[in-house]
């Protein structure tokens, strides 16, 4: 595949990703977008559960099959290894969009914030969340990260260096500050709709397994003693943690 092709796919998907992490700050915290978590008609509330379960499940999957290393290969052995992690941004991100798209809102509240103080502190520790998942990204290597550093190197007809094990910053708190993150944001807000936490909930849950008996095996496989250390020393995502495996 021409190398320009590559490059325009890998810039695609890159701007497929913006758009919909910007549109995941407005949709969770139902500001600006015009369809967020808690907007839309109530349908019945076990069918709302159900479609919502099954949306979160189909981001779940993707994200988690197309992570593991096995199908890395597999996909590598089709097309350009310089695309493999700009497809796996831009379905990742397409995943999310449809969890956008289709969301049913279920809008019984389950708590809610009248302090205009308390509830400006909660919308700020939400917004904080956000900082802390993009801040982290720039910690390791944004770039290879989202696909970039692959297909600019593939221009140079460079071949891109495995990344580099680092714990910078927050990297020394907790060993996947991006996850922290997602959950303080999924779980920092004034009111707390049955839609909201059923969202906040399924995402912590998958978040807790899939790091836990997938990714951390992958990076133990892949780093070896090193990793094994890091994790006796720093705790997986909550800060402070006794538990620090």
């Amino acid at each position: 595949m021409k190398k320009s092709i590559i490059l325009l796919y890998g810039i695609v998907a890159y701007f497929v990703f913006l758009i919909a992490f910007l549109y995941a700050i407005g949709f969770v915290g139902n500001i600006i977008v015009p369809k967020s978590i808690d907007s839309g008609a109530d349908t019945t509330m076990y069918s709302s559960i159900f479609i919502n379960v099954i949306l979160l499940s189909v981001f779940a999957l993707q994200h988690s099959i197309m992570a593991r290393p096995k199908f890395k290969e597999w996909l590598n052995s089709i097309f350009s290894q310089a695309m493999e992690r700009s497809t796996y941004i831009l379905l990742s991100s397409l995943a999310l969009i449809l969890i956008y798209w289709q969301w049913q809102p279920i809008t019984t509240i389950v708590w809610e914030t009248e302090n205009t103080i308390l509830s400006s502190i909660i919308t700020g520790i939400f917004f904080l969340g956000w900082l802390i998942v993009l801040l982290s990204t720039f910690m390791i290597n944004h770039f290879e990260l989202f696909g970039l550093s692959q297909i600019f190197d593939n221009l140079k007809n460079k071949q891109t260096a495995n990344p580099k094990f680092q714990t910078n910053y927050l990297y020394k708190i907790v060993r996947h500050p991006i996850m922290l993150g997602f959950i303080i944001a999924f779980w920092a807000t004034p009111t707390m709709t049955v839609g909201h936490l059923l969202f906040a909930l399924v995402t912590t849950i998958y978040i807790f397994i899939a790091v836990k008996y997938l990714e951390e095996k992958d990076l133990r496989k892949f780093i070896g003693e090193k990793y094994e250390t890091y994790q006796k020393e720093v705790p997986m995502i909550i800060p402070f943690t006794k538990n620090k495996r």
